[in-house]
């Protein structure tokens, strides 16, 4: 039996909520000051964020686990995802809600070492992405890249069904390699909601120190992953031959 459409939306709340929850706060163990896990490192950061989005999928069954902007508008343009454009906006908006949920729930978890917290750079790390060398046109090629590599891959691996056909282990995996492979120039958003949600609450929660949310590079893993899950979408019919749209 196909879920409601608000069952659907508040999976995509919760599921968002869940990978943003989890992969926010693996970032905040590992960089900011006073954490016991402080100094773990990039493959602490890729592992910690394949398991969000394992943690995420598994609880967002009732939604298909989309959990990503680019990954239903990958779905639109390869004719798989189930449901027209307004459903898909309502998802958008879902996993807009849960990420920025998630966002606060990471500050709650972390808030005393957030108060603690000297650098902007490092308090805004925890929430959104941002480039090691800021060159925007060079960082929205590195976007639309690895968001390609996530849709592309979930097309393949679903054979044209939806990611709840999937399972969550292997997406988990598939974002560990992404963010070991492709994340340095960026950070790898590779989700327009994962980055803007928690931007939204970076510029709004009561952050000692912070700085500003630098809304000048937010456009980029925005239109970066959106146009890397539209051309992935597209390009599962010419590449992808085997599946049957």
């Amino acid at each position: 039996m196909t879920a409601s459409l608000g069952a659907q939306f508040l999976s995509e709340v919760v599921g968002t909520a869940m990978l943003v929850l989890l992969g926010g706060g693996v970032v905040a163990t590992a960089i900011l000051t006073r954490s016991k896990g402080l100094g773990g490192g990039w493959l602490l950061i890729n592992f910690g964020w394949g398991l969000a989005v394992f943690a995420g999928v598994t609880v967002s069954y009732a939604s298909g686990g989309y959990l990503n902007p680019a990954v239903v508008v990958g779905a639109l343009a390869a004719g798989t995802f189930k449901g027209g454009f307004g459903v898909a906006l309502l998802y958008i908006l879902a996993e807009l809600i849960g990420a920025f949920v998630g966002a606060v729930l990471v500050w709650l978890a972390f808030k005393r070492h957030f108060d603690e917290e000297t650098d902007p750079g490092t308090a805004l790390g925890v929430f959104s992405t941002g480039p090691a060398i800021r060159a925007l046109v060079w960082n929205l090629v590195t976007e639309i890249i690895g968001t390609f590599v996530l849709v592309f891959v979930v097309i393949a691996f679903g054979k044209g069904s939806t990611p709840a056909g999937l399972g969550a282990l292997p997406v988990a995996l598939l974002v560990v390699g992404i963010g070991a492979s492709l994340g340095g120039p960026t950070g790898y958003a590779i989700n327009p909601a994962r980055d803007l949600g928690p931007r939204i609450a970076h510029a709004i929660l009561p952050i000692p120190n912070k700085g500003t949310s630098d809304w000048s590079y937010a456009w980029v893993p925005i239109a970066g992953p959106l146009i890397g899950g539209l051309l992935a979408g597209w390009l599962s019919y010419v590449l992808l031959p085997v599946l049957q749209h």
